[in-house]
């Protein structure tokens, strides 16, 4: 069952240049192992996007293009070890009718953003996991994500373990 989406609202100007200063959870309860940045990185993910036209965020990591022409992009530092995902929705646009006959309208946003960090992390067709998962994830998800809300948008973070 995926967490529950953090429903704060981020002020857009959260939403702005990336900042460095993460802190890294470490991996073990005593502190063994090493570094694990990814969490500080989701707890500080608003930290991190930035929404503006495609071409302006042509050098983000990575980037999720919206119905409107904006654009969101990822700007954190880099996660040894994790690959990245992001997707965007405006969170006033109408659910598609098949998709809520199929999925259900509630919080669909936040649950279709989450679907789609998975499957770009995975490399799976949406379609494919749709059949699979619905827009849920697998128990056995090694992904780590956040939702949030910034301005206007449903706004979901992942990462994933590189292979």
């Amino acid at each position: 069952m995926p967490p529950p989406s953090d429903r704060r609202q981020v002020a857009p100007e959260a939403a702005g240049p990336p900042s460095a200063d993460v802190p890294a959870a470490p991996s073990s309860p005593n502190g063994a192992g090493g570094p694990r940045p990814v969490p500080g990185l989701l707890v500080a993910a608003e930290r991190h996007l930035r929404i503006g036209p495609a071409a302006v965020l042509a050098d983000a990591i990575t980037r999720s293009h919206l119905d409107d022409g904006r654009c969101v992009g990822w700007y954190g530092p880099p996660a040894p070890g994790w690959r990245v995902a992001i997707d965007a929705e405006r969170a006033d646009a109408p659910v598609p009718p098949a998709l809520a006959r199929r999925f259900g309208a509630a919080d669909f946003w936040a649950r279709w953003t989450r679907a789609e960090c998975c499957c770009k992390l995975a490399g799976v067709p949406m379609a494919t996991w749709w059949r699979r998962h619905g827009l849920g994830a697998p128990a056995n998800n090694a992904a780590l994500w956040r939702t949030l809300w910034v301005a206007d948008l449903v706004v979901t973070v992942g990462f994933a373990p590189a292979c």
